[in-house]
């Protein structure tokens, strides 16, 4: 046993409940928050942008300075961050717009019978909501990962809010982002009334469709809120705690391949107390040289204090072989899987519940965090057996046409008036029947 509490776990030791019971991830209780979540949210549809620039000051004890920011205001920001940075944002952006453009869908047309033509398209969202945590390290890789999809889609209006800085502005490396990807306006709030505010709108900050982006609980919290709301907003997926499952053999271990892994864990777990990181190997040796470094490092790190919390939920699980793996893996349907073994292209083909697989041993997670191409918004906390990574389809509505000549009613109309006339829907079997009737009419006219 370590200070972390890490030990390797046997897994063919284990009943059905204790398996159930390593693979638990740490519980999320909303609590008391929920009714002070709903309070703000009241307020803020109520009061406005004061009631969302009151709460910003109570909340982060900042006076805002600049609460909305126009697009030359994001474009100025360009010149004043620093020149390294501003080369990296636009080279991860050319990146991930690549990928994300040969993801776009294209509309189809079928002619499911002679005369009946049926169509796919898909519409932008026009107002969309892009939420982006504040605090000492802003996230600028999410406004990349969020705006360029959404700039892609065509929305016609991205908003963004963040959090205010010390000096009460959003920072300029935000803006400068948000410039790079085409977003329209941001304003200097967070918390729950930056969510409330996009989804209701007030009278600066448009009314948002659809709301996208990480958050603390709080923000968690309100955007489950008003997605529940008919009146609210919608919003890209259900969120929780970040985390990451590797999977590694013995061929792990070369050239120090243990400080690899650890590394790699620690990248997820340093993001929250509640991350939850996994490593599943079929390799004793391995097991107990990653422990070894997870010792090392951790203590070293600037946020020792959240990895002092968070690695007490991860965990360092044995398999009898690769294959054994691979099914917890399926079962845990990790946010991240880390596939770092001898044949892990070939194992990726067999990954079914995973938001983003990274194969072999020079495909790090953070890889994929800042600018290798795919979208690092991805289902947590179990959604990954149902919800894929963000794209370009997230902002886009799917609609279908459907038009039917005369003669394709005649044709394909009786097989609906049957199915209408069985589940009792007079209606709709009448609305063909009559329809049929008139044909008939107009041919007997002209005969």
């Amino acid at each position: 046993m370590n200070r972390y509490g890490l030990q390797t776990i046997d897994w063919a030791r284990l009943d059905a409940a204790q398996r159930e019971a390593t693979l638990a991830r740490p519980a999320l209780d909303a609590g008391e928050r929920k009714q002070s979540v709903a309070g703000i949210i009241a307020e803020v549809r109520k009061g406005g942008d004061a009631a969302v620039q009151d709460f910003t000051q109570r909340f982060d004890r900042i006076a805002v300075r600049t609460y909305a920011y126009q697009r030359d205001d994001l474009d100025a920001a360009q010149h004043s961050i620093a020149p390294e940075l501003l080369r990296a944002l636009q080279d991860a952006a050319g990146r991930i717009r690549a990928f994300h453009q040969a993801d776009v869908p294209e509309d189809r047309k079928v002619e499911t019978a002679p005369g009946l033509v049926c169509s796919v398209v898909y519409r932008p969202l026009q107002t969309v909501g892009l939420y982006i945590p504040g605090g000492t390290a802003p996230l600028v890789s999410t406004v990349l990962m969020l705006a360029i999809p959404a700039q892609i889609a065509g929305c016609a209006s991205v908003v963004l809010c963040s959090p205010p800085n010390e000096q009460g502005e959003v920072p300029a490396e935000i803006l400068a982002a948000a410039s790079i990807c085409g977003v329209s306006r941001v304003f200097c709030c967070g918390g729950a009334q930056a969510i409330a505010a996009m989804a209701y709108g007030t009278a600066q900050i448009p009314r948002c469709q659809k709301i996208f982006g990480p958050g603390n609980a709080w923000v968690t919290e309100a955007k489950q809120q008003v997605s529940q709301d008919p009146a609210g907003a919608a919003i890209d997926m259900p969120a929780g705690p970040s985390e990451v499952l590797v999977i590694a053999d013995e061929a792990a271990m070369q050239d120090q391949g243990a400080v690899l892994i650890a590394w790699d864990l620690l990248s997820q777990a340093e993001h929250g107390p509640d991350s939850q990181v996994l490593l599943l190997t079929d390799s004793q040796a391995l097991a107990k040289a990653v422990i070894g470094e997870l010792e090392r490092l951790a203590p070293a790190s600037p946020r020792a204090a959240i990895l002092e919390q968070s690695l007490r939920a991860s965990r360092i699980i044995l398999t009898t072989d690769i294959d054994q793996a691979l099914q917890v893996s399926e079962s845990y349907a990790p946010e991240h899987l880390i596939l770092n073994t001898a044949d892990a292209r070939e194992r990726a083909q067999q990954v079914s519940q995973a938001g983003s697989v990274f194969i072999g041993r020079w495909t790090p997670e953070s890889l994929g965090d800042y600018c290798s191409g795919p979208n690092h918004v991805l289902p947590t906390y179990g959604w990954a057996r149902s919800e894929g990574a963000l794209g370009v389809t997230d902002f886009l509505r799917r609609m279908t046409l459907q038009e039917a000549s005369a003669a394709a009613l005649q044709a394909v109309g009786p097989c609906a008036e049957t199915l209408a006339a069985f589940e009792g829907l007079d209606a709709h079997r009448m609305a063909i029947t009559a329809r049929l009737q008139q044909i008939v009419a107009a041919q007997e006219a002209t005969a």
